[in-house]
């Protein structure tokens, strides 16, 4: 079964998991879904909290093929994969300044503060890194497009030095604001 939760929610699961060696539930406030049965795979959505607006990815995200649109030009796609690129280095770099910088002000998959403040306690906690591979706009309209990662992300949290690698991929969609590409939701499945 499919259960939407927060993406960094659920790999800070695995983290205390594995730390906790054996223990087999987790507390987590924000999520109705902390732990994925075995054999099954969560979809995951951007922040802590999202919103009960449904929104289409470009692909059956559980294993679709995946095709480059093809009606992007040639300066726009350049500028949603640098708006990408931007959004993973902020993340990776652990500044909350730049990181909330790609982020819409009026997401449509979370909400803005939640996400900061979220963010924000897991760059003080962690240790974190996400290196995308296959990058790939899936899906563009003037107003908005969706770019598919495969990621693998690293986590090591401070206080243990308890370490996690996942892979997944992801779906970034992207609006366009003020002649800027900013993340508007964002899904990710673990592999």
């Amino acid at each position: 079964m499919k259960k939407r939760v927060g993406w960094l929610v659920g790999l800070l699961i695995v983290l205390l998991l594995s730390a906790c060696a054996g223990e087999e539930q987790a507390a987590n406030e924000n999520s109705t879904a902390d732990l994925v049965p075995q054999g099954k795979q969560a979809i995951e959505t951007h922040a802590a909290e999202s919103t009960n607006e449904e929104q289409q990815v470009g692909f059956e995200i559980a294993g679709g093929v995946i095709e480059e649109a093809q009606n992007v030009p040639e300066q726009e796609k350049q500028q949603i994969v640098q708006a990408f690129e931007q959004y993973i280095e902020a993340f990776n770099h652990e500044n909350i300044d730049d990181y909330m910088a790609r982020i819409s002000e009026n997401p449509k998959g979370f909400d803005y503060e939640a996400e900061k403040e979220f963010v924000q306690e897991t760059f003080e906690e962690y240790d974190t890194k996400r290196t995308p591979s296959d990058v790939t706009i899936i899906k563009y309209d003037e107003q908005e497009a969706q770019v598919f990662a495969n990621l693998e992300i690293e986590l090591e949290q401070h206080s243990t030095g308890g370490k996690v690698t996942t892979n997944g991929r992801q779906v970034t969609v992207f609006t366009k604001e003020d002649n800027n590409w900013l993340v508007t939701s964002v899904y990710f499945i673990r592999d």
